[in-house]
């Protein structure tokens, strides 16, 4: 698959979802972040069957940044869980898509997000549950770095290398910039990478939005449960909102999302 297409591709429908949803707004900027990540995670890296979505053997994708669902719901239509009527529903009266993902296995939705630093949490115990029953599938946490402020990301880290979980992936979306602004600002974490090599991980730092960057780091594998950090820039790919804190949640104009469309086709 070309993930640099993938990745416009997502990016095109991360926009129009928010576009779309009108006055209810969404989270904008966190959502275009991750796009390449999540690109890469369903274009080149997770194993999964759309068809068995049950199938015990799957990798597993759990997204505690629950803020990124625009670039999430996108790869899932596109890649068959979820229909294109399903991302039309998104926050409208009735539908099951809203700015925190359920947990729906059928939609390919591994974890309910909303409550920061739960994902993180949760896939711990499924890599610690997979491992204990044999399985060779892979599973891996996305979180932000501003959720690495939560203790419990700490609290999963330490489970993670006292069992010796080679089977568990953390991704930091490390865009620098949260709701109440800098990640800097906010609660200085000096060094990422440090924190968790001390923690006893095996730590790659690459650059966010560089797709064959991120499919080596995602696809190697170690004797300790890996971090893979992934520099990048909150509101990629669209000027007005890149690292503009106000766009953490937000709504689009027309004309606003009309210069966003061509911004990014036109890459």
């Amino acid at each position: 698959m070309d993930l640099k297409q993938f990745s416009k591709e997502l990016r095109l429908s991360a926009l129009k979802m928010a576009y779309d949803c009108g006055k209810n707004g969404s989270h904008v900027a966190p959502g275009l972040s991750a796009i390449e990540i999540i690109a890469t995670l369903y274009g080149d890296v997770l194993h999964y069957d759309v068809n068995n979505p049950n199938d015990e053997n799957r990798d597993r994708l759990v997204v505690s940044k629950g803020h990124c669902v625009l670039a999430y719901y996108s790869a899932l239509n596109k890649v068959g869980f979820l229909s294109d009527e399903d991302i039309a529903s998104f926050e409208t009266n009735g539908s099951h898509f809203h700015g925190h993902a359920m947990r729906n296995l059928a939609n390919g939705i591994e974890f309910s997000g909303g409550s920061l630093s739960m994902g993180m949490t949760f896939a711990v115990g499924l890599a610690l549950s997979c491992k204990r029953k044999g399985l060779s599938n892979r599973v891996f946490a996305l979180v932000g770095d501003g959720e690495c402020d939560e203790g419990l990301i700490w609290e999963a880290a330490m489970s993670a290398a006292h069992y010796k979980l080679n089977n568990f992936t953390v991704i930091v979306d490390r865009n620098k910039l949260q709701y109440d602004g800098p990640t800097q600002d906010v609660m200085d974490q000096i060094d990422l990478g440090e924190k968790f090599k001390a923690f006893g991980f095996d730590v790659t730092i690459v650059d966010g939005h560089d797709c064959d960057a991120l499919s080596k780091a995602l696809k190697h594998t170690s004797d300790k449960p890996i971090c893979v950090i992934a520099d990048t820039i909150k509101g990629k790919g669209v000027s007005f909102i890149e690292g503009v804190k106000e766009w953490h949640h937000h709504t689009l104009s027309l004309e606003q999302y009309e210069q966003a469309r061509k911004e990014v086709e036109n890459v």
